[in-house]
């Protein structure tokens, strides 16, 4: 009767460390989505905002680990429960997490340090302690319950991890605004504080000859690991990280900024971890490199097929890409584990790699490329890092140097071409990387005289079309050509003299082509390297050309709006949702209420909604129907000869006559009922599901 009471004891003491580790990696990565769509809207909506919140949680994370290592180091056993106790408390006095308004930038330069402030003064210290909670409790666990592995409970800290993220977008997002989340995370925050303070307890009351009898560890017989085994320690994960931010930026700036295409990568990540700290058994070395170069392949037919996929076929692809790289990273990493002695250094080799890799993705990389290549690079790696960890001895000495630097010498060349390549009768002439992603000037058809033009490209997205020859130099092209949404909004708009005309995102100025002496167009634009190329006359000269007097305002439209004085515009053209990176919090309703503020009572909002992957059509009917506005919705086909694309826009107004207007009649197309069933978007509630193709 005894021993089983021992036994349930031992048994519930394992179940509160077990509930602590879970609870403080849920709160942990909890507070990465919703923090994130707290600022995302201060700095444009930008892929790359997720891209320097990641390396802030992984500088923190490592910065956490270390704290574990040296408190578990150089601390006795009741100095590290006070301790820590005593960092718990000041966390819980930061509290709410909730960023204030006041925060947000006040100027246009490069966002990533004003991001990096505002998370360390909302969310650094409740972030740090909980980013130590997974090597210190196993450490905890390991001196009160010797003999026991405490790897498991690594695979427990990353399933509690991945509930949390994929709660987020599902549970938490929709049904709870942004103050009733930050409220409920408090709460945890204090549930966690009570568990750890139990753990501590736990560890104070051991006797002081057991902490010295349990310091020596059970398998003490294991030599120390190698050099080999520590840099492998760094370069494994620091590889997995890069695959991860690569992947997360593809699909945030070929689908949308949200999230949820945050937290999906994030989740394929963490299962790589569950799995391959499981057990031994799910990592299978040989299956796992042939689905990896499976992967490959199906990634090069979505680059060959990419107009024809769904989205769901375009992030299943990243996302099983992701999920190989990383099972043969950290499958390789669990294999070369340490005794439990080691734990705290393994874990902190661990988390210098994900920081670098973070450091290596949002700071490095933009500095070194003028194209994004870390996808590619990843590839590279992993490759180099199959052939460093093989001890099957199929390839051995001379073989290996031979083959390595092969691989190098290929994947160097490959990635050079990628970064180069524009397509088939395409020259690019000048790739400009800054925060806001990478913006590409190209030169086509440059021996057709009739055809032989200057293309703006951000990603997937046209920026604008200009030809070179006389005949066509001036006239508009690309999504907004005489027929198009845009195009008849111009023609048919009253007044016709002395306009006044806004239009969020500048291209290459493409609608400067319709403007008029005594008109006034004013362009927000938040990339300066978009503007710095639209204004190389060289190779565009729509600004240059145009007799209206012309605006440039550098910074996010929402928040360059929002501190304006009424513009009283005639026509707002948004011209920010095409294709990629759909900034969503251009479609809220606090969104819209800022531009009724600028356009005059008959005035026309033309939204450019040309996108692959998203039904934006819907939302924009929604909240027409809210706001009691009438519309128009004008789909317009290709013409090559005339340089202009398929486009949709969809003209908001309440002005009736305008609407009445024979053309406008004549080419608006009848939106169906779906949009009846969807949500109205909202800064605390934007549903992504209900609108994905």
């Amino acid at each position: 009767m005894k021993k089983n009471t021992t036994e349930n004891r031992r048994w519930n003491s394992t179940g509160f460390y077990a509930l602590t580790i879970f609870m403080g990696a849920f709160l942990l990565f909890q507070i990465q989505p919703l923090i994130g769509k707290f600022i995302l809207p201060w700095f444009g909506g930008s892929p790359e905002v997720w891209t320097t919140c990641m390396l802030f949680f992984q500088v923190l994370l490592l910065g956490g680990y270390a704290y574990a290592h040296l408190l578990v180091t150089y601390v006795p056993p009741r100095g590290q429960a006070v301790v820590h106790i005593g960092l718990i408390i000041a966390a819980i006095l930061m509290l709410p997490i909730t960023p204030d308004v006041g925060w947000r930038p006040v100027n246009n330069g490069n966002p990533t340090w004003p991001i990096l402030v505002i998370l360390a003064r909302s969310i650094g210290l409740p972030y740090f302690v909980l980013s130590s909670t997974g090597p210190l409790i196993q450490r905890w666990f390991s001196q009160t319950r010797p003999g026991q592995s405490p790897y498991w409970l690594y695979a427990l800290s990353n399933t509690g991890s991945l509930l949390a993220l994929v709660t987020f977008p599902f549970i938490v997002e929709p049904f709870l605004r942004r103050k009733a989340q930050g409220d409920m995370w408090a709460i945890g925050l204090w549930i966690f504080a009570g568990l750890c303070g139990y753990c501590a307890v736990r560890l104070w009351n051991i006797p002081r000859d057991k902490n010295q009898k349990n310091s020596v560890d059970q398998d003490i017989s294991t030599g120390q690991p190698g050099k080999t085994d520590k840099l492998l320690w760094l370069m494994l994960p620091a590889t997995a990280s890069v695959m991860l931010l690569a992947v997360t930026n593809i699909i945030s700036q070929d689908v949308a900024t949200v999230p949820f295409f945050w937290v999906l990568p994030l989740s394929v990540y963490l299962v790589s971890f569950i799995i391959s700290f499981h057990s031994e058994r799910w990592y299978h070395r040989t299956g796992w490199i042939a689905a990896f170069i499976l992967a490959i392949i199906g990634l090069i037919g979505s680059w060959k097929y990419a107009k024809e996929e769904s989205a769901v076929m375009y992030i299943a692809i990243h996302a099983w890409l992701l999920l190989t790289c990383c099972m043969v990273c950290h499958g390789e990493l669990y294999k070369r584990r340490p005794p439990s002695r080691f734990l705290t250094p393994y874990y902190l080799m661990i988390a210098t790699g994900g920081a670098i890799g973070g450091i290596l993705v949002a700071i490095v990389a933009p500095l070194l490329f003028n194209t994004y290549l870390e996808l590619p690079i990843a590839l590279l790696a992993t490759f180099l890092l199959i052939f460093v960890t093989d001890n099957s001895g199929a390839i051995v000495g001379r073989r290996r140097v031979v083959w390595t630097v092969a691989i190098c010498v290929l994947g160097i060349a490959a990635i050079t071409i990628k970064g180069t390549r524009g397509g088939l009768g395409t020259n690019v002439i000048q790739n400009a990387r800054n925060f806001f992603g990478v913006v590409s000037v190209m030169e086509e058809d440059k021996h057709n005289p009739a055809m032989h033009r200057f293309v703006m490209r951000h990603g997937t997205t046209f920026h604008g079309v200009q030809f070179v020859g006389a005949q066509k130099h001036n006239q508009p092209t690309a999504y907004y050509g005489k027929t198009s949404g845009v195009g008849l909004a111009m023609k048919y708009m009253t007044p016709q003299t002395n306009r006044r005309i806004g239009v969020v995102g500048l291209g290459v100025g493409t609608l400067a082509a319709y403007g008029n002496t005594g008109d006034l167009i004013k362009f927000y634009e938040i990339n300066p390297e978009v503007q710095r190329l639209a204004q190389t006359d060289k190779w565009f000269t729509y600004l240059k050309d145009c007799p209206a007097e012309l605006k440039v305002v550098i910074g996010d439209a929402r928040l360059s709006m929002e501190t304006e004085p009424p513009q009283e515009y005639d026509l707002l053209v948004m011209d920010a949702f095409s294709s990629d990176a759909v900034p969503l919090h251009l479609l809220t309703t606090e969104a819209f209420e800022i531009y009724l503020k600028h356009i005059k009572t008959d005035g026309i909002i033309a939204f450019h909604v040309s996108t692959i992957h998203l039904d934006l059509q819907s939302v924009l009917w929604k909240l027409a129907d809210h706001f009691e506005l009438g519309h128009a919705w004008i789909i317009d086909d290709e013409a090559k000869e005339k340089g202009t694309f398929t486009s949709d826009w969809i003209l908001l107004t309440r002005n009736k006559k305008f609407l009445a207007t024979q053309q406008i009649q004549k080419n608006s197309a009848t939106p169906g009922t779906h949009w009846k069933n969807i949500d109205l978007w909202t800064d605390d509630h934007v549903n992504l599901f209900e609108i994905l193709k």
